[in-house]
């Protein structure tokens, strides 16, 4: 085995080898200060200033408006299924898209707090599709209006800003932050879990428009009020420093690529490789339509599980690993986030071609 495979996991998932040289390199006496950064204080100098650092990174690359706050939380983006409900849903309820997994997970979790209704549910369609526009029921009058815009078990993503006629939008983009040019300022709020794009886990991204915080419901817990985080700069209580400090390189490293328009064009490329063979296929089937295909998860399968099987082990043979989809769908899932490497994207393509050619299809 290498020193280095190429990652296909769907997260926690690859990091840029020069964010974790650098991190090595740093380890143990951050900037000559004798400290690893997981020894400091969180209210100290050195990692107030880690932690600003990254936070105005975040902010020019993605462009968040002065409107809105940038937090930097704990609990992952399940926990925000429940603190987005308990902020945001008030009398008048939500509307939910169910594109897969997690979007129904959370439009559960959020009638526990308040009236959901559902304006698109794609499970009869085992969510091989993205809703047309004009198929979003959205209820008039609602809180918000909640989606996922990358779906990763089932490898589909939106590729547009829904028209919610006046509901605020609310958007999971844990799978897919940082990789292509957002504009925020529509959106009441963005959450992300960081463990695919931008850091090791226990992070969480939240990005809010301060016109809907301070409205949460009194029994929330403070540690979940977005204005209460918003008045404690994230540091209600000990932020993850570790997680943000690795954010801060990622961010760091996106800079010095080219910014997210350079990750945009990079994540096309990647999944174009791997989506050309599928199209070109007479054994793989892509699990997603082509018009709601993904660019950070791509789907798909042999019709075989023994054949699926032998797929996965003989791609961990060749350093290409986590290849295997989730338990929901079977077959095969390639996680191509912004560290993974194009040639990484090529070398599953030309095995997936080899492994064709040896099966005589």
């Amino acid at each position: 085995m290498p020193d280095r495979v190429y990652n296909f996991a769907a997260g926690p998932a690859q990091l840029p080898e020069a964010v974790l040289k650098k991190a090595q390199a740093e380890l143990l006496n951050w900037h000559g200060c004798g400290m690893s950064v997981m020894e400091m204080s969180h209210r100290g100098s050195q990692f107030k200033e880690i932690y600003l650092d990254a936070r105005e990174r975040f902010k020019r690359l993605l462009g968040v408006p002065e409107t809105h706050d940038v937090l930097f939380l704990q609990g992952g983006a399940t926990t925000q299924f429940a603190a987005i409900p308990m902020n945001l849903i008030g009398k008048a309820g939500a509307s939910y898209a169910i594109t897969g997994n997690f979007s129904g997970i959370a439009a559960k979790e959020a009638e526990k707090y308040g009236r959901v209704s559902v304006a698109w549910d794609g499970t009869e369609e085992n969510f091989t599709r993205i809703p047309r526009q004009e198929e979003l029921n959205i209820e008039p009058g609602v809180s918000y209006f909640h989606y996922c815009a990358n779906n990763t078990i089932y490898g589909t993503a939106w590729d547009y800003v829904p028209e919610t006629g006046g509901a605020p939008l609310v958007c999971d983009m844990s799978s897919e932050i940082m990789s292509r040019p957002v504009d925020v300022a529509p959106y009441a709020l963005i959450y992300a879990g960081a463990q695919k794009n931008i850091a090791p886990a226990g992070l969480t991204v939240v990005i809010v428009d301060r016109f809907y915080a301070g409205h949460e419901r009194p029994d929330t817990p403070q540690i979940m009020s977005y204005q209460k985080q918003i008045n404690k700069d994230s540091m209600l209580n000990t932020p993850p420093c570790w997680c943000i400090y690795m954010l801060g390189l990622v961010l760091e490293w996106v800079e010095a690529e080219g910014g997210v328009a350079a990750m945009d064009a990079c994540r096309r490329e990647r999944s174009r490789l791997v989506y050309e063979v599928l199209d070109n296929s007479r054994l793989y089937k892509a699990h997603a339509e082509p018009g709601s295909r993904s660019c950070m998860n791509v789907t798909f399968r042999t019709g075989s599980e023994e054949l699926d099987a032998e797929f996965v082990k003989g791609a961990a043979a060749r350093g290409l690993l986590n290849v295997k989809g989730h338990r929901l769908t079977g077959g095969m899932r390639a996680s191509l986030y912004n560290a993974m490497p194009i040639e990484g994207a090529a070398a599953l393509a030309q095995y997936m071609k080899d492994f064709e050619v040896a099966h005589h299809v």
